[in-house]
């Protein structure tokens, strides 16, 4: 299974629980909230590190297109950075 892990700086917790779960109907996907790591608190960034994603290579055409959509919806598909 390979797992990506994405990121984007200023998107609020609940926008990527939200992604989280978007991804999870999505049969055989698994996601993980990722915590922050920073020691320094900024108000302007995001209270997590970021969301591993993790997607069977027996996903079919279909769901990893749509999990590519999902993905583009939240605008994570270019900010994205390989675990």
């Amino acid at each position: 299974m390979s797992e990506r892990v994405y990121y984007n700086r200023l998107m609020p917790l609940a926008i990527y629980r939200e992604l989280a779960a978007h991804l999870q109907l999505l049969d055989g996907v698994s996601v993980r909230l990722l915590p922050q790591t920073s020691s320094h608190f900024d108000y302007e960034l995001s209270q997590i590190e970021g969301i591993a994603v993790a997607v069977p290579p027996t996903l079919d055409r279909d769901a990893q297109a749509r999990c590519e959509e999902i993905l583009q919806h939240y605008g994570l598909q270019q900010g994205d950075r390989p675990c």
